[in-house]
This record gives structure tokens, sequence and C-alpha cells, in this order.
């Protein structure tokens, strides 16, 4: 799990944190706020894991917010907190890539207006990005998996499909008319 910031067309900060499955690239759970607070990040670690679902391990920075309530919480859930060096990112390289794709992919394109917005915006680059977008650390597959696709018939054209609001395309194949 991390936090990354990202300003606003207010030039107000938004706080956006997010919990990602490190083997499948997966986000399990994003929201942002632009007042995090250590009671605000328990209550998004329960919405992350329901029910026992709770990770053996969770791997998090040593920012302030990741309080001693915190680690208390994660440690009630029966998951293993591993805290990274001070200011060593890439001790979270899953995670930290995530962040770069994302700023890099989708908002360097975008302004973001506030919370329900980022969140909205960002579930729609999480499903481009579990469905459409592969990684090189899975197999050059995506993190839903995604099957090879041979053409239907000779005549088939390749037709670009427009993801995250025509940002990214998928590439499939229809029949010729």
């Amino acid at each position: 799990m991390d936090f990354f910031t990202v300003p606003t067309a207010s030039l107000r900060v938004l706080y956006c944190w997010f919990v990602i499955h490190h083997e499948h690239r997966r986000i399990l759970h994003f929201n942002a706020t632009f007042h995090p607070t250590a009671a605000w990040v328990i209550q998004q670690l329960r919405e992350a894991f329901p029910f026992e679902t709770a990770p053996r391990h969770l791997i998090f920075d040593r920012d302030s917010i990741f309080s001693p309530a915190v680690i208390g919480f994660v440690k009630s859930m029966g998951t293993e907190p591993c805290r990274t060096s001070y200011r060593s990112p890439w001790q979270n390289p899953v995670a930290e890539r995530w962040i770069g794709g994302y700023r890099r992919e989708f908002l360097d394109h975008v302004v973001l207006f506030n919370e329900r917005h980022a969140v909205r915006l960002a579930r729609a680059y999480i499903g481009y990005s579990h469905e459409d977008r592969t990684h090189l650390g899975l197999g050059k597959d995506t993190p839903s998996g995604r099957s090879v696709t041979p053409p239907p018939s000779p005549t088939a054209k390749l037709v670009a499909m427009p993801r995250v609001g025509g940002l990214h395309h998928r590439y499939g194949w229809r029949k010729a008319a």
C-alpha cells in the first residue's frame, strides 16, 4: 500500500491511497481524500480486506500517517507489517512502478477536480490496467489474464476499441462486412 499526491484544478493537494497485490499487479483498493488521517487509513484497510481476507504481509513506507494505531490494526488483522527503510522507495518497487505508470499514462493527461472525480477516473484506469494493459513482469499478460485471439477469418479487420475515455485503446478483431 502507498500514498501519492495529485494537485487538483483548485490547486489543492489530493492524497490518493491504494493497495496493490504484488504477484498479480492488481489494485485491490483505491481511494482519495484531501485530509488523510490514521483513522481514515484504518477504514480503508477495513474496506480493502473484509471478512478475514487480509494478506500475510503488508508493505508500506515510514510515512507518519502509518502511526502505531495503523500498525496495531494491521497486526489485529493477522497481517505482519513490513516497513521499508527510511527514504527507500525501491524497497516497494511494484507500488512505486504503478504510481509512475499511473502518472505518466493517465494523470499527465487529465485534470482532477475533487475526490469523487479522482476515484471515478481511477476506477476507469484501474479497469484498463487489469483487463487491457500488459506487464512484462507477468510474461506480457494482463493482471486479469487475456488470451491471444487469432483472426476469426482471413478478411477480419483489426479495430481499436477506446479505453479510459479514448486515452488508451485495446485492439481486437472484427469480421469484415
